[in-house]
């Protein structure tokens, strides 16, 4: 366990830091808390918002990964199912298990197949929380509701679903908590070696717009998509490895069954598409796997659109149109270039990279997905291990993420809140110990009324959270409250939309 959390560290622009993580998503911010909770001096800088970029745009699943079987990556697999029971157990507030039912289609994959594969996928992981997969019966009333009445026969198995820009957030806060300085809309300009401390260069650190410098032992690039751009910046070290940019679309419909199961179906073209419940009125359909240049600016396109529609429709008994779309996005996954022709084959595994430039450490990451962020970190700072003799153990597999010091499930907490503070109504107080878990209760604080709360912009989110996101969270922008810290951007109109912009316009200047 760790010793009682610091007070956060000053930055000493006369002594050099011990770290400098470049990249505020998953992997980044995973990186900081774990580098922070052994001992070393951490700084992270994130040139947008914290989990501005990919990791916000995920299918937002904690998983194994069961298509990744086909291509033989047994070991992302096995790792990816060990750390699945890690994170439910550390963030119970922003992870859940989910079922996920597979209607089969015998000219797609035969039972065989399917019954092999689901058998590795209960087993890689060895012992799991999570109940084993089954052959289903799909009746209209049960595990088939929203199905065409072709659909009788099926499989289901256990994964789980996360809030991933929460799950990002938790990390920053959590690295912030050990002594982490985390510094977001501050862009990294380049960084040069010399007796073993890099010299870096960052634009924005003081919120100016200005240049500012500070020194640093090791430089950890996790900067995703731009990781090969940031390497490029890093004297003395040009990219030796290639990233794949595939961009992954998805949609959001009004719901199209009943149940908090999942639906995982095969396309003729061998990929496989998700259904999931998404904030209660709502289905998530995604994702789509597509080869793109231009990584900072991804948007859906018609033909996406059009897939995912067609997929959904093949299944589902109500037909699906893109009219129906009420949300869309899309992200770029910057995969490692394995030289794999097509871009759903790309390996979602992790390659690291570290190098030493004039006795200066350089750790840089290719590659990842969210549910082995944890595990990625740990791998990292074992590549550092060697420039810091004194650091402490890996620790993170054991401690909660910030919120997610309870049991019993949400229902349980949230039943402490509605104790607590009977004058939540019961929609709102769901929505709030999802996003903050036993957080809620430090902003809460003393509150006795809803007035204590102060303005309602809607779907459960009162002046009081946006509070805490901007003085605690990073929040300085509408969106970053709207679509990142909370999802409630998603269920208002636009002049509630417009009244929080206003009010965070106020806030933050």
């Amino acid at each position: 366990m760790l010793p009682a959390t610091p007070e956060p560290r000053a930055i000493d622009r006369d002594l050099p830091l011990d770290l400098v993580v470049v990249g505020g998503g998953i992997n980044g911010c995973g990186i900081a808390r774990d580098a922070a909770g052994r001992g070393l001096s951490v700084l992270l800088v994130e040139q947008g918002d914290l989990a501005s970029a990919t990791s916000q745009w995920s299918t937002k699943l904690v998983h194994g990964g069961l298509r990744y079987l086909e291509h033989y990556e047994f070991r992302l697999v096995g790792e990816a199912l060990r750390e699945r029971d890690v994170l439910l157990s550390a963030a119970p507030h922003l992870i859940e298990p989910l079922q996920f039912v597979l209607p089969h289609e015998p000219h797609l994959r035969p039972r065989w197949m399917i019954r092999a594969g689901l058998f590795l996928y209960d087993h890689l992981g060895g012992r799991t929380s999570l109940p084993k997969s089954r052959s289903e019966r799909l009746d209209a009333a049960g595990l088939g509701a929203g199905l065409k009445p072709d659909y009788r026969r099926g499989f289901s198995y256990f994964d789980a679903r996360v809030d991933d820009a929460r799950l990002t957030i938790a990390n920053a806060r959590a690295a912030a908590d050990l002594g982490a300085v985390i510094a977001p809309r501050t862009r990294f300009v380049g960084a040069a070696a010399a007796d073993g401390v890099w010299a870096c260069e960052f634009e924005g650190a003081a919120g100016d717009g200005g240049r500012h410098r500070l020194r640093a032992r090791a430089i950890v690039n996790a900067a995703g998509p731009w990781v090969a751009r940031v390497q490029d910046a890093i004297g003395g070290a040009p990219a030796d490895a290639r990233v794949r940019h595939v961009k992954g679309s998805h949609i959001v419909v009004p719901r199209l069954h009943p149940g908090e199961h999942a639906y995982i179906l095969q396309n003729p073209d061998q990929r496989i598409v998700f259904i999931i419940p998404y904030l209660g009125a709502f289905s998530l359909i995604g994702t789509t796997d597509v080869a793109v240049d231009d990584f900072a600016h991804p948007v859906i396109s018609d033909e996406e659109i059009a897939y995912l529609c067609a997929t959904a429709s093949r299944y589902c008994a109500r037909p699906v149109a893109p009219a129906d779309v009420v949300w869309s996005y899309s992200g770029v996954r910057p995969l490692y270039d394995d030289g794999a022709g097509e871009a759903a084959a790309v390996t979602r595994d992790y390659v690291l990279r570290d190098s030493v430039v004039g006795g200066a450490a350089l750790v840089s990451v290719y590659g990842g997905k969210l549910t082995t962020y944890r595990k990625l970190a740990e791998h990292a700072l074992e590549r550092l291990a060697p420039h810091f003799p004194a650091m402490g153990r890996r620790w993170t597999h054991a401690v909660p993420l910030p919120g997610g010091d309870f049991r019993g499930g949400l229902a349980a907490l949230t039943a402490d809140l509605k104790q607590a503070y009977p004058f939540l109504p019961q929609d709102h107080l769901a929505g709030m110990a999802r996003r903050h878990g036993t957080v809620a209760f430090d902003w809460l604080d003393e509150a006795r009324s809803l007035a204590d709360l102060g303005e309602h912009f809607g779907a459960g989110l009162y002046a009081r959270e946006v509070d805490h996101m901007v003085a605690q969270e990073w929040a300085l922008a509408a969106d970053d409250v709207l679509y990142r810290r909370s999802k409630s951007g998603l269920m208002m109109d636009d002049a509630a939309r417009a009244a929080l912009a206003g009010y965070m316009q106020a806030r933050t200047t």
